[in-house]
């Protein structure tokens, strides 16, 4: 790999680890812990938040036409997105078996925490599995389709390509068929 994209690349690493640090120390500023996978607020602020919630038909009121009208449209999605999901778990489970692809952790990527919220009212915390949900599973589809071009075709784009997943910078270059080869045995060992 090139020594400025590596450079890129290990910058990017950098500033992923601080943001997760910055998300750390936000779970002290608003007084909350893990217990398992649930999240536990100090009883203060869980009361503060209940009297925040807005109950679900002054919501509802409140909300403009086009959201309620589009809302349909909205969960109709749901179904695409399960059928992804069982297809590309279901795709990981046999072929990453098959060609010894160190498999995705599903829990990571599907994160759906915000309905624990006490301010949500139903409808609130609903959109907000709907989301998480929704975004994990194009998260979690997302690296296991990145490691599948990993495995079997890591080469960059001639053309510069708009949101790149996190293994792209090490792919070998276009048009370097002098290291391609080495290149990609290498590549292929890493998701071992």
């Amino acid at each position: 790999m090139n020594g400025k994209i590596s450079e890129l690349t290990d910058k990017i690493v950098a500033l992923e680890k601080k943001l997760l640090d910055e998300l750390d120390a936000q779970q002290e500023k608003f007084n909350y812990r893990f217990e398992g996978t649930r999240v536990k607020f100090e009883q203060e602020v869980l009361d503060a938040h209940r009297k925040l919630k807005i109950a679900v038909l002054p919501w509802l009121f409140s909300s403009r036409v086009r959201s309620i009208i589009s809302a349909p449209f909205i969960y109709f999605m749901i179904i695409p997105i399960l059928f992804f999901d069982v297809t590309i778990t279901l795709y990981q489970h046999i072929c990453f078996r098959l060609y010894g692809i160190r498999r995705v952790e599903r829990g990571k990527y599907i994160v759906m925490d915000r309905h624990q919220l006490a301010y949500l009212n139903g409808i609130e915390k609903l959109n907000c599995l709907y989301c998480g949900y929704g975004n994990g599973v194009v998260a979690y589809t997302r690296e296991v389709i990145a490691r599948t071009e990993q495995y079997w075709c890591p080469i960059k784009h001639a053309r510069r390509v708009v949101g790149s997943h996190r293994h792209y910078g090490k792919f070998a270059d276009y048009g370097d068929a002098e290291h391609y080869r080495t290149q990609l045995i290498k590549l292929r060992d890493e998701l071992k």
